[in-house]
């Protein structure tokens, strides 16, 4: 069964972000060559696309196996709240990269929310975002969140795709009542039924079964919007402009990581645990397994990381469509295409 999760923009939670390590503007092009060719290591701040879940542990296997090192670069990995709040990260200069969801980015970007940052990279073919509940909620098909309390972060791709979402399933946006969660805090509110349901990417159903006890529902966005991708690889806009080697480099040294996580999911959650104690390495290694589907699709072919500018273009037909963008955009306004893979 598909399910998913969201990510976030909000810009209050860039405060829960702020950086001890001030990332460089940008790195000289001799500091770019020495990181690539066996000099000293070139020194990158991450962000993970929410928190430290199991589905961000690609990132801390790039670092414990080495593939950072090799491509040059000494990587501070850092937990994201959320696409908006990684952007806005990522564009003030406090990290070079990050993960968030795709259409969140369309979502800002078309709506005048943000701006200077591209995608360079595919992580999941599929959009992961949706709905999770538990059993004796109530909820099991869309329409029964007709009257019913959901949390998620505010800002986030889930509560900003709803009203689509909601016009696709028959649902009457207006009879759903929607409260702020930050993302350590989601899972506990759906524990302690203070809500019915909160936004959540479909690979977070271990975890939520872990915390609540109970058999989690998912109702997730792709049975209603094939098309959209899910999270992807940001930077700036001048990163990418002037530094594209180095953001191959790092490019494929994160997908290497993502690679080998996915062939071994029992590894990657020990090695997540290893680096943030309060995982639940069974947890993470069961949402890298769910994670695997979504990381390659039939119009991918064998190559992880590739985005499609068809399928860009569709994704933002959607949204217009359903009147959840403010202005025009076209797909190489959000995705830098000559920086990503090629299948």
């Amino acid at each position: 069964m598909r399910r998913l999760t969201r990510t976030v923009f909000a810009a209050a939670l860039a405060t829960t972000l702020a950086m001890t390590a001030a990332c460089s503007s940008g790195s000289t092009a001799s500091e770019e060559s020495a990181g690539g060719n066996g000099g000293s290591l070139e020194k990158v701040t991450y962000l993970t696309s929410f928190a430290n879940f199991g589905r961000d542990s690609y990132a801390w296997v790039a670092k414990e196996k080495g593939f950072f090192k090799e491509a040059g670069f000494d990587v501070e990995i850092k937990p994201g709240q959320g696409t908006g709040a990684v952007i806005q990260n990522i564009v003030g200069g406090q990290a070079h990269f990050g993960t968030g969801d795709l259409t969140a980015a369309l979502l800002l970007f078309g709506n005048g929310q943000a701006k200077d940052f591209v995608s360079v990279a595919a992580i999941h073919q599929r959009t992961m975002a949706g709905i999770a509940t538990v059993e004796g909620s109530g909820i099991v098909a869309p329409k029964d969140l007709e009257g019913k309390k959901l949390a998620d972060t505010a800002g986030s791709v889930v509560r900003n795709l709803f009203p689509t979402y909601a016009q696709l399933s028959g649902i009457d946006v207006n009879k759903v009542t929607w409260v702020n969660g930050d993302a350590q805090s989601l899972m506990g509110m759906l524990a302690s039924d203070s809500v019915d349901g909160i936004g959540q990417f479909v690979v977070g159903q271990p975890t939520i079964e872990a915390v609540t006890k109970k058999k989690a529902v998912m109702l997730p966005y792709s049975e209603v919007m094939q098309d959209l991708y899910g999270n992807v690889l940001f930077t700036s806009s001048k990163t990418a402009q002037e530094q594209p080697e180095m953001v191959k480099r790092f490019t494929g040294a994160l997908l290497k990581g993502l690679e080998y996580a996915l062939a071994n999911p029992q590894e990657a959650g020990e090695i997540l645990k290893k680096n943030v104690e309060a995982t639940n390495s069974a947890a993470a290694a069961a949402e890298l397994q769910l994670m695997a589907g979504y990381v390659r699709s039939s119009n991918s072919g064998t190559v992880v990381g590739t985005l499609d500018n068809g399928r860009v273009a569709k994704s933002i037909a959607i949204l217009q469509g359903a009147g959840a963008l403010k202005q025009n955009l076209t797909p190489d306004q959000v995705v830098d295409f000559r920086l990503t893979p090629q299948s």
